[in-house]
């Protein structure tokens, strides 16, 4: 079943690991973490942008993959080593005057959990852990899993509209 969204939405805000990622990790013999981005989630970013709609990721992690999107898309909400990201996103809430209804969280595993209470529009790319289905009222799930194209899912609904 396709999301239910609305055009009332000004700001999506994501997780990242789970979410741009399959939750995979690859670290080297030298110690150095990578992962992989599908570039059909980035072209969901650049979308949702284009057609006024804030962005934002709080993540769990501190990456130096999170200054790559800051960067090519001028992001000012960038926020990595996040434990508590309830607080995080009502701190960005209340700076750009945000009402629940007008902002989507997307989230994949109990640390998203405070922040996805907040909004009105909670969603999990298909590989969510799967306990966000009995702590989440009414949580939506993507047709895409992360890493694979969620992002881009809820872009072209949302950007559809417009």
């Amino acid at each position: 079943m396709a999301l239910q969204l609305s055009n009332e939405i000004k700001m999506v805000v994501s997780d990242f690991d789970g979410v741009f990622t399959d939750g995979s990790v690859y670290i080297s013999e030298k110690n150095e973490v990578q992962k992989k981005l599908n570039f059909k989630d980035i072209m969901g970013v650049s979308m949702l942008i284009k057609s006024g709609i804030d962005f934002a990721i709080v993540s769990g992690e501190q990456s130096n993959i999170l200054n790559y999107f800051k960067d090519k898309f001028n992001l000012q909400e960038i926020h990595g080593g996040i434990r508590q990201k309830g607080i995080v996103l009502d701190e960005i809430m209340r700076k750009y005057s945000l009402k629940p209804n007008e902002v989507l969280y997307i989230g994949d595993d109990i640390n998203d959990i405070a922040a996805m209470e907040l909004v009105r529009y909670r969603v999990a790319p298909k590989n969510l852990n799967p306990i966000l289905n009995f702590k989440v009222q009414n949580l939506q799930i993507t047709q895409a899993y992360g890493g694979d194209g969620a992002i881009r899912e809820i872009a072209d609904i949302l950007v559809g509209l417009k």
